[in-house]
């Protein structure tokens, strides 16, 4: 049976900037923005379109050395993301699967990052701990990319 959890953050950083430098511009903003949990992200195959694989590199704060990700649909315009991981991570160990589908929208002048994350957990497997650490990080992420756009107005205008 799957599951699913959802976590929406409110930011003052225009959608459109927040989804490229949260988004499209990860693999070099993640582990600058973040060098405490994240050491790289890296393109496996594709270009960034549909169907490519990325893979996300974490430090020993981490549970798990890394995850890779397929990015299963992506639209540019109404600032969306799904993607499910393919590998690493708790998949096998406490996951059968998972995908999340990211939505930026405009709110003002500000924007709201929603997140819902699918999954299917393993028979016996309590993730309650595991959601906690997810939306916490996912949290954070989305701060540390809020406030590097208003550190730099122009970043990815």
């Amino acid at each position: 049976m799957s599951s699913s959890w959802t976590v929406e953050v409110e930011t003052k950083a225009p959608a459109a900037a927040l989804f490229k430098g949260l988004f499209i511009d990860w693999h070099n903003l993640g582990p600058k923005l973040t060098p405490e949990t994240i050491t790289g992200v890296t393109l496996i195959s594709g270009d960034g379109s549909p169907g490519s694989v990325r893979q996300v590199n974490f430090t020993t704060v981490v549970p798990f050395g890394f995850v890779k990700e397929r990015i299963d649909f992506i639209d540019h315009e109404k600032f969306e993301l799904k993607i499910s991981v393919v590998e690493g991570g708790d998949l096998g160990k406490k996951i059968e699967s998972a995908t999340s589908h990211f939505k930026v929208e405009a709110k003002g002048t500000g924007s709201i990052v929603k997140l819902t994350t699918t999954f299917k957990a393993l028979p016996g497997v309590d993730v309650a701990e595991d959601i906690k650490k997810a939306k916490e990080g996912f949290i954070k992420s989305v701060k540390a990319v809020e406030e590097y756009l208003a550190a730099n107005p122009g970043a990815y205008a």
